[in-house]
């Protein structure tokens, strides 16, 4: 939940591209859920590139499986989408 001592909307920012492309193509996608992810993900991988992918189930989206990319700090949301192939 956002608010709680694992991370709250301050202790998070967001790239142009999120804000201007992620935001624009899939505009139900909420940045709180992003954060809630990044919080409380139920898996953690590292990018060839240094970034980080998170995912984590949405229960306002039917318990859909988000896939959120940080930038290297874990604390820039780069991307994020629905990740129909989770398993």
């Amino acid at each position: 939940m956002v608010g709680t001592e694992l991370g709250t909307m301050k202790d998070f920012s967001f790239t142009p591209y999120f804000e201007n492309e992620v935001l624009r193509k899939r505009p139900y996608i909420k940045k709180e859920w992003c954060i809630q992810v990044i919080t409380n993900p139920i898996r953690v991988e590292r990018q060839e590139d240094n970034r980080f992918r998170f995912w984590g189930k949405v229960p306002e989206s039917g318990d859909k499986v988000l896939r959120v990319v940080t930038l290297d700090n874990k604390s820039i949301i780069h991307n994020a989408f629905f990740d129909r192939g989770f398993k």
